[in-house]
């Protein structure tokens, strides 16, 4: 219990922004945790635990999108940034933003979003993205620009663009 108090939030966190829906990045972190615990004599000690477990998760959430083969639905995230205080309008205007990146990330293509997300979000270099995800190295370079690329047209629909720059 101890280890998955510690671990569940940032492995669920992991799993969402691959899998962008809820329910499926719970079931992923459920499922890589009684992977993770039934595979435990499996781990050497030669990266964290924590990093362990999030390659496990990581791989199950990638098995996921590729069993499904369906774009994913997006959240409705709008929210109108309204306060009389400077400082809590600035952080509600944050916050509506980062509801508009995130909503972007997930209108991504699915094997763009995943680069993304594994390059950004999650740390990994192009090496490690393409052993991930059985791609070249150029591969996961070329998606991570594309994706990129889309990402940047999608925020200048939103007018928001200038986050990237």
């Amino acid at each position: 219990m101890q280890l998955y108090s510690l671990y569940s939030k940032a492995m669920y966190n992991t799993a969402y922004r691959i899998l962008g829906h809820t329910a499926e990045a719970e079931d992923v972190m459920q499922e890589a945790f009684l992977s993770g615990f039934e595979k435990i004599g499996e781990y050497k000690g030669d990266a964290t635990f924590g990093a362990w477990l999030k390659k496990i998760v990581i791989n199950k959430a990638i098995d996921l999108v590729r069993k499904r083969k369906e774009m994913l639905a997006l959240e409705d995230m709008e929210q109108e940034p309204v306060a009389d205080d400077p400082a809590e309008n600035y952080l509600e205007t944050l916050a509506y933003r980062i509801g508009h990146i995130r909503q972007c990330i997930e209108g991504l293509e699915e094997d763009d979003r995943i680069v993304l997300s594994l390059f950004l979000l999650e740390g990994y270099d192009h090496e490690e993205i393409s052993q991930v995800l059985g791609i070249s190295n150029n591969a996961s370079r070329t998606r991570y620009s594309r994706a990129r690329q889309r990402l940047r047209e999608l925020l200048r629909k939103k007018n928001i663009d200038h986050i990237l720059n």
